[in-house]
């Protein structure tokens, strides 16, 4: 699956980009590097506005940004899950754990696995793992 792509010309706010900004700059994102984005930029973005584009962007085997874009799917599905969905809809989160076991990829899929192991045991969750990328970096499945 490949989205449009179009040619990104920076954030009108970078804490609050639009989805066609996001979009933009997931396939050109050397043009403003991670680095110089705001503090924590990662949780900023990883909310219901933005989790259907980031949810597109990880499903891109394509896309340049796809590892970032699935380290925020990782944030938002720990952070649904640890305020029992009073930070996110729990119907939302399972239409996306639901897509990617259909349509996704080896690393979407363990994405999936992991969003449900998480909700079926709260314990499983590692602030290192889940909001710091350990398993985008360290792809595994949770048991």
């Amino acid at each position: 699956m490949t989205l449009q792509q179009s040619t990104f010309r920076g954030f009108a706010n970078a804490v609050d980009p639009t989805p066609a900004e996001l979009r933009a700059w997931a396939y050109q994102p050397d043009s403003v590097p991670l680095q110089t984005m705001p503090q924590d930029w990662d949780l900023l973005v990883s909310g219901d506005r933005l989790i259907g584009t980031l949810f597109d962007l990880a499903m891109d085997r394509s896309c340049p940004a796809r590892r970032f874009a699935l380290h925020c799917l990782y944030i938002y599905a720990a952070d649904g899950i640890r305020t029992n969905f009073r930070a996110h809809p729990k119907r939302r989160l399972r239409k996306l754990v639901e897509q990617a076991e259909e349509y996704g990829d080896e690393l979407m899929v363990t994405w999936a696995h992991n969003s449900r192991m998480l909700l079926a045991k709260p314990d499983l969750f590692d602030y290192h793992d889940w909001c710091e990328g350990g398993l985008v970096r360290q792809s595994r499945r949770l048991a």
